[in-house]
């Protein structure tokens, strides 16, 4: 294989909302001690700001100076007063933010607490401040516990199972050449067909859960339209939302909203490690004989159906694809094009681990039970079923779903069998922790937090693209812009950063 080429590491990173209650609040009386009546926004609220207090930083101003929502990459921007309030993130709200120490944001996104990973290179970097964050909100949940005096919980995962949904977002950031129609057509028939891979698994089928059964996704309900800008309503498989958050000329990033949010260390990994290449097969010019399928949405929902992996959906020249069927045709895209253009270390284990999941799960998805969420949570739920003679629409399992994705160690599932060594794993706790309070160092992200943790007094505000600094009492705001993501990195400017006692210093050192 020749040697890799020398190009642009992908920069991406991946945002996660929450699920969260207060113990036992289904079943409590609304007004037994006024906690019960507390919105969710406001529980999500207290998790951020005593998380701050934990660790001893104020909240953070957010600079919207460039946050520009409504623009579509089909070319246009939304009137203002036709969007939907949801849509108006570039708005300041009142509720808690955090830029943090390792560079992510930990804020409040309507009625979810969210962590959002700084921006790193590498699919494995991706999981490993992704599992920062679950620690994070961990710490944090535990802290607004002991304020509260009741034990409010978080999930990661993706539905109520009462008809609410929210998101596990990707980011990936693209060249502003490449034409957005060839991304559209592209990665549709990967982004349908990916459940098999990276889905979380969900007891109950249809947004409110309103049929029994199992399925492979717990978001694949949820779509509705194939392109489009929104996330909360209407959501489509390719969101069209143009705020790159870098120079524009130069960036557009693309905004995934179909992933699940998953426990397991490995699916995370394969989620992110097999989009970037797919995303790097596009914009090199692409792949020939796309499946064009005859109806998206409906495929995307008949895939996550049918965890025998045997239903088949329609593509537009009459064949009919089963979702491993379509995954193969992907890999064998991506395998050629890295033969033509040369494949780094990490991607060569990407490609071997796709290929050798997509050959367990044609024998026996039980094969995958130790890398797959899905695998490992449908065994579970099973083996209940059998023992206690339980239907698929039993309370019971509906419980099990969502104690699989509880964040908390002692009362997870997914870290049971974590600890009685039944999943595969990446990462160790130590590094886990470093990455909960250091940021990346190949990215803007080590700018970014490394201010935090020197000059967080002087930090007035910040956003993916910028630190605004108060030099003292008596001066302006001095907004610093950061538009390229692979700048600000350790080798640049770490020993400036070392060097400068205080914000002042530190421009001055970069000539500011």
């Amino acid at each position: 294989m020749p040697e890799p080429e020398q190009v642009t590491p992908t920069v991406l990173g991946l945002e996660t909302e929450y699920g969260i209650l207060l113990a036992d609040q289904a079943c409590a009386s609304p007004v037994q001690d006024g906690l019960d009546a507390l919105h969710p926004m406001h529980l999500s609220n207290a998790v951020i700001r005593t998380y701050g207090e934990l660790v001893r930083q104020h909240s953070t101003g957010w600079d919207y100076q460039t946050e520009s929502p409504l623009n579509d990459q089909r070319g246009f921007e939304v009137p203002r007063g036709k969007a939907l309030a949801d849509q108006l993130t570039d708005v300041e709200n009142g509720l808690a933010n955090l830029v943090l120490t390792n560079g992510a944001r930990l804020y409040v996104d309507h009625a979810h607490p969210e962590y959002a990973t700084p921006e790193v290179t590498g699919p494995r970097d991706a999981v490993l401040w992704d599992r920062a964050g679950d620690l994070v909100m961990l710490q944090g949940a535990r802290a607004a516990s002991r304020l509260l005096g009741r034990q409010v919980r978080l999930y990661k995962n993706n539905t109520d199972g009462k008809g609410a949904s929210y998101g596990t977002h990707e980011n990936y950031l693209l060249s502003r050449s490449t034409p957005f129609h060839r991304v559209v057509v592209q990665l549709t028939p990967f982004l349908v067909s990916r459940g098999v891979l990276v889905g979380a698994g969900r007891v109950g089928r249809g947004q409110s859960s309103e049929l029994p059964g199992f399925q492979i996704t717990q978001r694949a309900d949820f779509f509705e339209a194939e392109v489009g800008l929104e996330t909360t309503v209407n959501r489509p498989i390719v969101n069209t939302r143009d705020e790159p958050h870098a120079d524009a000329s130069r960036h557009r990033r693309l905004h995934v909203i179909t992933g699940d949010a998953n426990q397991s260390e490995y699916a995370t990994w394969l989620k992110v490690g097999t989009a970037s290449l797919v995303l790097r097969l596009v914009e090199s010019g692409g792949w020939r004989d796309v499946p064009a399928l005859v109806d998206p949405v409906r495929a995307m929902h008949v895939l996550s159906h049918d965890p025998s992996l045997r239903a088949t959906v329609a593509l537009e020249d009459g064949r009919e694809l089963t979702a491993l069927d379509l995954q193969h045709r992907v890999l064998s895209a991506v395998r050629e094009h890295l033969a033509r253009h040369g494949a780094g270390p990490e991607d060569e284990e990407v490609v071997a681990a796709w290929q050798q999941v997509l050959d367990d799960l044609a024998v026996d998805p039980a094969r995958c039970a130790d890398r797959l969420d899905w695998v490992a949570k449908q065994q579970l739920v099973e083996r209940y079923r059998e023992r206690d003679g339980l239907g698929w629409d039993a309370p019971k399992l509906a419980l099990l779903d969502l104690q699989y994705a509880d964040i908390d160690p002692e009362r997870s599932l997914y870290h049971a069998l974590r600890r009685a060594g039944r999943v595969r794993t990446l990462l160790d706790d130590a590094e886990v922790e470093r990455a909960r309070t250091e940021p990346p160092t190949d990215t803007r992200a080590f700018f970014r937090g490394r201010c935090m943790s020197r000059f967080a007094d002087q930090v007035v505000a910040a956003s993916w693209d910028s630190v605004i600094f108060q030099l003292d009492r008596h001066r302006s705001w001095v907004r610093l812009p950061m538009a390229d993501p692979l700048r600000g990195t350790r080798a640049a400017v770490g020993d400036l950063l070392d060097r400068a006692g205080d914000a002042a210093e530190l421009l001055d050192l970069l000539g500011s």
